[in-house]
């Protein structure tokens, strides 16, 4: 059976073109105009909605004893062709592709960096959150932190958040809210969805990828900081230090997408490898 995620407003959101037709970047993440706006504008409502300190405590608390499902990362690949987004307008083809496609992506770039191949196969791993029942606003999307007020990059920020009830609490509707200057991401609670359970699914298994890779993993939905350079006062030294390399996988993550499908059943050894010295056997979802 196949789970509807979508449409998914971190993917790449092109109205209006011609799948057959050449896209240029331009056309990315187009939030003014196009045929899904109205249903893209519902994930966010719900998601700014909702998303608050206490939902994500929840989450956190919910997976945090990783007790849903053992499986390995390849069986995780798999699941993700049941998560076809029957309502991006851009991929008609199942999730597995595009982790294929992104991570060949990355291979032909950096063809020495073979744990960075490897995170192009796992960001979106954390989407099988949808086939434990999770609804997509939790799941997709963009991310930010919770526990101080969205910044003006936050995608809808100003017809999104009137009902989230962190906003009007005082200890979380500041600039800082509940942190510290320049505390660092590591100590900031981000929204709940695909991103950080991915890298709480990652730090609980033990993989042994470098910390790029984590941060990677982490913030790639998190265009507010990566793309609209928000939240600054946040961030410490190590954070600025690690964003270029979340916006150089964020190239491949949105820019690899083309109806031309890689030959998965002969990429399959090369990421079973990589799979096997990274992130080997059963692990705890």
């Amino acid at each position: 059976m196949k789970v509807t995620v979508g449409p998914d407003p971190s993917l790449v959101y092109r109205p209006d073109v011609d799948p057959e037709v050449a896209k240029d970047k331009a056309s990315f993440r187009n939030y003014t105009s196009g045929p899904l706006l109205d249903r893209v504008f519902t994930t966010y409502k719900l998601m700014h909605t909702h998303q608050t300190v206490d939902f994500v405590r929840s989450k956190h608390a919910q997976f945090g004893g990783f007790s849903y499902k053992k499986m390995t990362v390849m069986e995780a690949v798999d699941l993700l062709d049941g998560l076809v987004d029957e309502s991006d307008p851009d991929v008609d083809f199942p999730n597995s592709f595009h982790a294929f496609q992104t991570a060949e992506g990355i291979r032909k770039a950096h063809p020495d960096k073979d744990w960075f191949h490897l995170v192009g196969l796992l960001h979106d791993l954390g989407k099988v959150l949808a086939l434990f029942g999770e609804p997509q606003w939790a799941v997709v999307g963009d991310t930010f932190p919770v526990g101080c007020r969205p910044q003006a990059s936050v995608v809808f920020c100003d017809s999104t958040f009137q009902d989230n009830p962190d906003l009007q609490d005082p200890r979380y509707s500041t600039e800082l809210g509940m942190y510290q200057p320049h505390c660092g991401l590591d100590r900031v609670l981000m929204s709940w969805g695909h991103d950080e359970y991915m890298y709480q699914v990652m730090k609980f298994n033990k993989f042994s990828l470098p910390p790029e890779a984590f941060y990677m993993i982490r913030f790639h939905s998190f265009y507010p900081w990566h793309m609209g350079r928000d939240y600054q006062q946040l961030c410490s030294q190590q954070d600025l230090a690690m964003l270029p390399w979340v916006q150089e996988f964020n190239k491949f993550d949105l820019y690899t997408k083309c109806p031309d499908l890689p030959d998965v059943d002969k990429l399959r050894p090369y990421y079973q490898g990589l799979i096997d010295k990274y992130c080997p056997g059963i692990l705890s979802w």
